[in-house]
């Protein structure tokens, strides 16, 4: 099950970082899951675990996901095209 809630919240975090970082027309439903099951490792990382998915979903950790999934495409933007949008 555990698999499954990081797929739905990874593709959410992922669809929503891109529409924030004004990626979303470059990239379709399999990398927004990547960038964010991605974005969540980093973020549960960087809090020790504090806040990762894998203590359950809550509020605090989709929030911390989704800001690991921004951190992770600003970082992507800027090695690409130097530049952050």
């Amino acid at each position: 099950m555990g698999l499954i809630i990081w797929l739905i919240v990874g593709g959410v975090c992922g669809w929503l970082a891109s529409i924030v970082m004004r990626t979303d027309g470059q990239q379709g439903i399999f990398l927004n899951i990547i960038v964010g099951i991605v974005g969540a490792a980093i973020a549960g990382f960087l809090l020790g675990g504090s806040a990762s998915l894998n203590n359950g979903l809550t509020i605090e950790s989709f929030l911390y996901s989704l800001l690991g999934a921004i951190v992770l495409l600003a970082i992507v933007n800027l090695v690409r095209r130097g530049r952050v949008r």
